[in-house]
């Protein structure tokens, strides 16, 4: 029914304005502390009781269990006992984390609350990377100095997270997922080679003395995964998607993710190459626009397609075809300190103006970026 996520939070306590989410979506906030239906094996398959203890056995009920895919590997699985919630299932993975799975109107709603929140995501930039800069300085090969390399190249490579699913079925590889035969160091300069998603190979050249101390520590750990430390315990440990989100919210007290550095420079990119575009005293064009889609597309290996509908904020396409974009000389002041570069000063100053203005966030159809 929608993909799955993991929090680090319980769905008790809404936040980040869940509750009115919800709403827009013509759905009701539920929790799974609440009684629900519950999933019991019975031989190969299962069954299900409702929270009085009775076998569900009404069809529509059923076919809406089946619509929604709870992987069968789920242990301790809650489901929404009505078609409306927010939450259709939740369950915990073989890690034991917890695992939900959204009903699709809110998967809709929240998809494009990204839009409305990237503003918030650019003042939140000079925060991370603060803490991305000491936390890569720090003596020894512990957790957080790891995270914080994985963290500093996802904002500068722009490869994907990495999901463990599709490297084990798939093959396909992002920065978590990948294994210590993806790279290769010479000094100060690695290379990563390794097929990403949808089986296209990737070759991303990164020259960093401080990343190729670590990546290099991390090769020299056992086991096939590349990033990866020792605990306090003495066990190796493997940095995953869900450490790289929680290592993100610890740091800006928000519900931010991997995604959101993809989202920011898809849009941040497309701004630069339209703002150039601007720049000339010919009217705005379509064709334009295209290119500037495309070169982000280059960027973020993706199709145009994606990403023109999930990372590239379509204020900026409005701002250049009604000609409001300025010129990339002209001063844009800071509105979130030094650490953050010229063009995203520029793209943080537009989506201040535009919310405003109280202009809609997002105008642009269904968004629904992919992992």
């Amino acid at each position: 029914m929608g993909p799955s996520s993991t929090s680090p939070q319980t769905q008790e306590t809404p936040a980040n304005g869940a509750v009115e989410a919800a709403a827009a979506a013509r759905l009701r906030y539920v929790s799974d502390a609440r009684p629900g239906i519950q999933r019991i094996r019975v031989g190969r398959g299962f069954k299900y009781s409702s929270a009085d203890g009775t076998e569900v056995t009404d069809p529509q009920t059923l076919q809406r269990i089946r619509s929604i895919a709870i992987p069968p590997a789920w242990m301790d699985v809650w489901i929404c006992p009505t078609a409306t919630g927010h939450i259709q299932a939740v369950g915990r993975d073989a890690r034991g984390r917890k695992q939900y799975r959204y009903h699709p109107r809110w998967r809709e709603v929240r998809d494009e609350t990204k839009y409305a929140r990237l503003a918030e995501f650019g003042r939140a930039l000079p925060r991370i990377r603060r803490r991305v800069s000491l936390d890569m300085r720090r003596a020894g090969h512990e957790r957080e100095k790891v995270l914080a390399t994985v963290v500093h190249l996802l904002e500068t490579t722009l490869v994907r997270v990495g999901n463990p699913e599709y490297a084990r079925h798939n093959g396909s590889y992002g920065l978590t997922t990948l294994r210590s035969r993806h790279v290769r160091i010479r000094g100060q300069r690695l290379r990563f080679e390794f097929r990403g998603k949808g089986g296209k190979l990737h070759t991303v050249d990164v020259n960093d003395g401080r990343v190729a101390a670590v990546v290099r520590r991390c090769q020299e750990l056992p086991g096939h995964e590349l990033f990866q430390y020792v605990d306090e315990a003495g066990e190796r440990q493997t940095i995953d998607s869900a450490d790289v989100n929680e290592y993100v919210r610890q740091i800006t007290g928000s519900e931010f993710t991997a995604k959101d550095f993809r989202t920011w420079a898809g849009t941040v990119l497309a701004l630069a190459a339209l703002r150039i575009a601007g720049a000339d005293s010919a009217p705005p064009t379509k064709k334009n626009v295209n290119l500037a889609v495309a070169a982000v597309a280059e960027r973020l290996r993706n199709t145009p397609t994606v990403s023109r509908n999930c990372y590239i904020h379509p204020a900026v396409v409005e701002a250049y075809l009604g000609s409001a974009l300025r010129g990339p000389r002209e001063h844009t002041p800071s509105a979130a300190g030094p650490t953050l570069r010229p063009e995203e000063r520029a793209l943080l100053a537009l989506l201040t103006r535009k919310r405003t203005r109280g202009a809609p966030a997002h105008t642009n159809g269904r968004v629904n970026p992919p992992a």
